[in-house]
Formats: structure tokens, C-alpha cells, sequence
């Protein structure tokens, strides 16, 4: 398994990933739209690649205070074997060098498996009340 940053050869692939790994997201968070929109901000899309696929990714922020997580995906036949793990790892490797000293990451109260995955990787349930709004 490889961890590197995305290239922009790396587009179809990223979206069909995205896709396959989140079927029903919101028309928001549509991946060739998030992916241009990200990549208008920084670089921080990170993948895990096996044999020429991609078979992981992670969309990583950092503010200059505190990092963020955004749309950690592997492929269903890649999970339970340390990819996201791994690929959690890299990212978080590479928000250190840039001086990132915390990490957080949201995801949605009813997704108790992936809740349990975060747990088994150092993350703990904060007393927060996480708000948003859509911009139209």
C-alpha cells in the first residue's frame, strides 16, 4: 500500500472512490465539486493506492491551530485490514510537520462503527455542540 498526496491524474479514480464509498452524501458534498473546492484552498488530499488503484482518501485541513478530517474513505473490501488506519496515520504525519498540534473530525452521531474506528485510533467523544449552515 502507497500513501501520497493527490495528483490531479488522480481525478476520475478520487471521484469514482468518493462515489463508491458515499452513495447517498448530500448534492453538497458531490466529489468533483469538493474536490475543485478543496483544491482551491490547499493540496491536503492524501490516497492510499494498491497496485495502481485507489483504494483509500483523506481530505485533510489545518487553520494554523487545528487540523481537521474530512471525507476518510476506503473501499468496502479494503476496510478491516489496517488501510484506514494507516492512511488516518499519514495524514496525521504530514499535519504535524505542519506544526498541527490537534486534530478533530465530525462524523454523524448514528455512525457507531465508524465512531468505534476513531476510538480505536486515539480519538475521544468532545463535549461540543457542532453547528452548520448551508450557503446557497
Amino acid at each position: 500500500m502507497k500513501f501520497r498526496k493527490y495528483q490531479q491524474a488522480d481525478r476520475d479514480k478520487l471521484i469514482e472512490l468518493l462515489t463508491a464509498v458515499f452513495p447517498n452524501d448530500s448534492a453538497h458534498n458531490e466529489p468533483s465539486r469538493v474536490i475543485s473546492a478543496k483544491l482551491k484552498v490547499d493540496d491536503l488530499i492524501f490516497v492510499a493506492e494498491l497496485d495502481g488503484r485507489l483504494v483509500g482518501c483523506c481530505m485533510a485541513g489545518y487553520d494554523g491551530i487545528r487540523g481537521w478530517l474530512y471525507s476518510v474513505s476506503v473501499l468496502q473490501v479494503y476496510r478491516g485490514g489496517g488501510t484506514g488506519s494507516e492512511l488516518v496515520s499519514h495524514v496525521i504525519s504530514a499535519l504535524k510537520e505542519l506544526g498541527c498540534v490537534k486534530v478533530n473530525l465530525q462524523i454523524r452521531a448514528t455512525n457507531t462503527q465508524v465512531a468505534k474506528f476513531y476510538a480505536s485510533l486515539g480519538f475521544e467523544v468532545e463535549d461540543r455542540l457542532s453547528m452548520g449552515a448551508l450557503l446557497q
